[in-house]
């Protein structure tokens, strides 16, 4: 059933580290053709096309601050036009950008978090949408977080608010796009251990976080990608659409 993989066309924000790296290397792996995306990252993206194209798939780099609306359209032109077309928008690009409170939270704050978690999301699926019509057809896959469910942790309630937002429009858009033959949903990660916690979660944070796991442990990059598989796979979800995937170790169980 993997076989669709080989050369379905592929862009993942985010694709330099992390989760949308593991993403990005599976999906090389399976035969896809990749636009492995990122903004600063210049060396990790490099390393992440590399082993697409060691693995068998092929991977072109495109770059791009998806917070802002043009550059955003942009980089998914530029990714159709490489990759001859699209096939799946993997919208993970996000961040929390600082643990800040509310009684510090400024305009400044307010709008970077909300435009590189929530505005990239709108504005990248609304680019994708002229190049799966054409295909007459088209997948979308968000990642959102457990904070969207359960508020994040202290100073992270904008990034919450943010993650909040796009699961729900992840449920809006796969009403409004199932004419089109375009299904949405999401991938929900809880505390995986990534350089995302290494930046923002201290050793407190951590230990909160894992005593609040039933498998005792955080999880990684490569234990989300799976569910990123299953809704990228047709043969598997073809009739699965507006959905939200958990993969926390049960730490929500909604």
């Amino acid at each position: 059933m993997f076989d669709e993989w080989q050369g379905k066309r592929v862009l993942v924000t985010g694709a330099s580290r992390g989760i949308g790296a593991a993403v990005a290397r599976q999906f090389g792996a399976l035969g896809a053709r990749v636009a492995v995306h990122y903004h600063a990252s210049a060396d990790g993206a490099e390393a992440v096309a590399r082993d697409v194209r060691e693995a068998g798939g092929e991977a072109v780099l495109v770059t791009g601050d998806v917070s802002r609306t043009t550059e955003a359209t942009r980089l998914v032109d530029m990714a159709a036009e490489q990759l001859g077309g699209l096939d799946l928008l993997v919208n993970n690009a996000g961040d929390m950008l600082g643990r800040v409170s509310l009684a510090d939270i400024d305009d400044a704050q307010y709008d970077r978090v909300m435009d590189l978690n929530a505005r990239s999301v709108v504005m990248a699926s609304r680019a994708a949408l002229p190049h799966f019509r054409r295909a007459g057809r088209g997948n979308v896959i968000q990642t959102t977080s457990i904070a969207a469910r359960n508020g994040g942790g202290a100073g992270a309630g904008l990034y919450a608010a943010a993650k909040g937002f796009v699961s729900t429009l992840t449920r809006n858009m796969a009403k409004e796009l199932a004419g089109d033959g375009i299904r949405v949903n999401a991938v929900a990660p809880g505390t995986i251990a990534t350089d995302f916690h290494a930046r923002h979660s201290n050793e407190e944070h951590l230990a909160v976080a894992r005593a609040s796991i039933p498998m005792g442990r955080l999880g990684s990059a490569e234990e989300c990608v799976g569910a990123y598989l299953f809704l990228g796979t047709e043969a598997l979800s073809g009739y699965v659409t507006g959905q939200v995937i958990e993969v926390n170790g049960g730490q929500l169980m909604p």
